[in-house]
């Protein structure tokens, strides 16, 4: 489904025609191992399911550019060896696939960059193509690039909503589609496998991009396909 002309929506990512580009954002490898350190019983799966589901986005493609929007390990400050294992077997994977890889850093990535050094590739604050700039969304971008873009994409967020009726109350995936200033805003949902992620009409927001009135930002579910759920303000 088009979220916007020229850019799709596949699954947990999306996809830019024009570059032939695919963008996912926060995957958190290590994350079940991180739950298992605090007590929390979670199967060793992440990295098997999310090979599977990238998989399934990646068949019959032939990509430019591979675009990670941070977040791509979970640890703070540190490596586990679940992450190194899991980050190195995933960038080979996608180097078959992608004449090129961009990793733009996330608030989780403070060491990324030596895996990254180990893949001969590096970490970027920000990537842009044409009038698109892709930024994980922690912060506001202040650079030349992002004044003159008419599209931003972000993660950081990782957007759910819920959706209820008479008897129960289902939380979903979604992307976001609405403005921010005078720019048509994006946020991707998380592709970590584990989380379904922040429901936006119940909990606290982080990303200064959504410090805002979300009312007629439109909202895309994503569950056996793309649901396109209409404005924010109408869902009760």
């Amino acid at each position: 489904m088009e979220i916007l002309k020229d850019i799709e929506i596949i699954d947990l990512a999306l996809y830019l025609k024009k570059h032939k580009a695919i963008i996912i954002s926060d995957v958190h490898l290590g994350y079940e191992e991180d739950l298992n350190k605090k007590g929390v019983l979670a199967p060793l799966n992440q990295f098997k399911d999310t090979m599977k589901k990238l998989e399934k986005i990646l068949k019959n493609k032939k990509l430019n550019y591979f675009i990670i929007n941070g977040d791509l390990k979970h640890e703070f400050g540190i490596i586990s060896r679940t992450e190194w294992k899991n980050v190195s077997a995933l960038l080979d994977f996608l180097k078959q696939h992608s004449k090129n890889i961009i990793l733009i850093e996330g608030n989780h990535d403070i060491t990324l960059d030596i895996i990254a050094k180990k893949k001969n590739l590096e970490l970027a604050n920000n990537f842009s193509l044409d009038d698109i700039y892709i930024a994980h969304g922690d912060k506001i971008p202040k650079d030349e690039n992002f004044k003159k873009a008419k599209i931003i994409i972000t993660g950081h967020e990782h957007p759910a909503i819920s959706i209820s009726d008479d008897t129960r109350t289902e939380k979903y995936k979604c992307f976001l589609k609405g403005k921010y200033k005078n720019k048509t805003l994006i946020v991707t949902p998380a592709f970590n496998v584990l989380t379904i992620g922040t429901d936006i009409l119940k909990n606290k927001l982080l990303s200064p991009f959504l410090q805002q009135n979300l009312s007629n930002f439109d909202i895309f579910i994503v569950q056996d396909k793309v649901y396109n759920f209409g404005k924010v303000k109408n869902i009760t």
